[in-house]
């Protein structure tokens, strides 16, 4: 049975809205894909090293990677090293210039409560994993609104130049009505 793996962002969880509205969308329009939707910490080395696990567990069936925000970045990894197909909303692009900015202090998932710390090597592992170029372009679609508060889109967009892109005028970094896509995010993925 084909995989939906939806991946969230940072310091968010499996409760996440979109993540709700992929769950609920897919029990009631695709019960022939299963949904798995892992709650990840802000460690990078830990998150990719479940996220390739659960992969190679589930390999060689279907697996559609939906990624949001910082998930964007991970399911990009994935996609590339897996050869899958990738839906990217709002990714952050080049996250280890962005993550500077929590590290050595208390941060808090409000989701779970969970409190982390980052340090130098988190950064580290960030950069590793950033590549120039995609080897599998046709495998991933873009979508990003301009009116992203938190990442600036132009940096998706010429990231992910040569892939299927949506770009919405306005907007925010939720991507607002996210939801009225979910049939042809499934569409790009069985197709």
């Amino acid at each position: 049975m084909p995989i939906l793996l939806y991946i969230h962002g940072f310091l968010s969880s499996p409760f996440s809205h979109k993540a709700q509205q992929v769950q609920a969308w897919l029990a009631d329009h695709r019960p022939d894909i299963d949904y798995c939707c892992p709650a990840l910490t802000a460690y990078p080395d830990e998150v990719v090293s479940h996220l390739e696990a659960f992969v190679e567990e589930h390999l060689p069936e279907d697996i559609y990677l939906l990624g949001s925000s910082l998930g964007g970045f991970y399911a990009t990894h994935l996609a590339e090293k897996y050869d899958l197909r990738a839906v990217l909303i709002n990714p952050a692009v080049a996250p280890h210039r962005l993550i500077g900015q929590y590290l050595d202090r208390d941060i808090k998932n409000y989701h779970t409560e969970e409190h982390y710390r980052l340090g130098p090597e988190h950064i580290e592992t960030l950069h590793a994993l950033d590549r120039d170029g995609l080897q599998y372009a046709a495998n991933f679609w873009l979508m990003v609104q301009t009116g992203d508060e938190t990442l600036d889109y132009r940096q998706a967009v010429e990231k992910y130049r040569g892939c299927r892109q949506l770009v919405e005028e306005g907007g925010d970094h939720s991507f607002q009505d996210f939801d009225r896509w979910l049939p042809d995010i499934f569409e790009f993925f069985t197709r």
